[in-house]
């Protein structure tokens, strides 16, 4: 199929990126933007990476007329092997600033967004496919999980609610309590991806919904954020979320302290001994 560059991002380079990065902006078919971001190893969401992503959403909305915007990767191997902890916790205003903002952005863009997952998306690579409206999924290689149980990393709110608003509560509960690996099939079951296949699928899958005429009113952003008001609300509401996060590690603090003040007395009542 013919294709055209519109556009090319470089991505700058960071401490923990292997190779030159860069978003690649073509037109598959009339109407229809892909945006192919790559970021050596494995697509972390450092500040490089969300900043050229943002910068790329406004060259689409105030550049080119509307249309549909697809996402992908140029590493086969992974869509987004998702955040890197040290630099998120470690840059200032990464959260609202460049993450959040981000999504934000996905979750109020004024033109339908498709997600095509290449290969794996972990944990806040798989967040930011959920950001769009949609997710087709390759058939035949990659995982899709989020595997904050098995790193010890607490889910923020605007991480678990997107969760929460889009998917069953089966599938949530799987993602989360469990950290279960979804294949292709199984995450079309679960609801997680709407179609499986490659670039010929989800050029089909426009067609068939239609998507490049959904932006003629006007309203599709506005629409969308009514729809996920829960989670822009989240989105736009960090600082609070940061304090009950705050409060609420108090809270178990004190209940950490207090339950083994009650077990230390309950085993030096002589209660607490094994019976023979």
């Amino acid at each position: 199929m013919a294709t055209s560059t519109l556009f090319t991002l470089p991505i700058p380079t960071t401490p923990t990126t292997t190779g030159t990065g860069s978003i690649v902006c073509t037109t598959p078919s009339p109407g229809i933007y892909l945006l192919t971001f790559t970021s050596p190893p494995d697509n972390r969401l450092v500040t490089a990476v969300c900043q050229t992503f943002l910068l790329a959403l406004d060259i689409l909305e105030f550049s080119h007329p509307p249309g549909v915007v697809i996402t992908t990767s140029g590493i086969p191997k992974f869509y987004s092997n998702g955040l890197d902890l040290q630099h998120a916790t470690s840059t200032p205003g990464y959260w609202p600033n460049t993450l959040f903002a981000l999504w934000r952005r996905l979750l109020t863009y004024p033109m339908p967004t498709i997600a095509l997952l290449n290969g794996h998306a972990f944990a806040g690579g798989l967040m930011l496919a959920m950001y769009h409206d949609y997710r087709i999924f390759n058939p035949t290689r990659g995982f899709l999980c989020l595997n904050e149980l098995d790193l010890g990393v607490p889910l923020k709110p605007p991480m678990a609610s997107i969760f929460r608003q889009k998917l069953p509560a089966a599938t949530f509960q799987k993602l989360v309590l469990e950290a279960k690996r979804f294949t292709a099939k199984e995450a079309l079951d679960a609801g997680l991806v709407d179609a499986l296949g490659g670039m010929d699928e989800l050029l089909g899958f426009v067609r068939e919904r239609k998507l490049t005429e959904k932006t003629r009113g006007g309203v599709y952003g506005v629409l969308r954020a009514e729809m996920w008001r829960e989670t822009l609300g989240y989105l736009d509401g960090f600082e609070e979320g940061e304090r009950r996060d705050r409060e609420f590690g108090r809270e178990e603090a004190r209940r950490e302290t207090e339950g083994r003040r009650r077990v230390d007395e309950w085993e030096k009542s002589g209660k607490g001994k094994a019976k023979l």
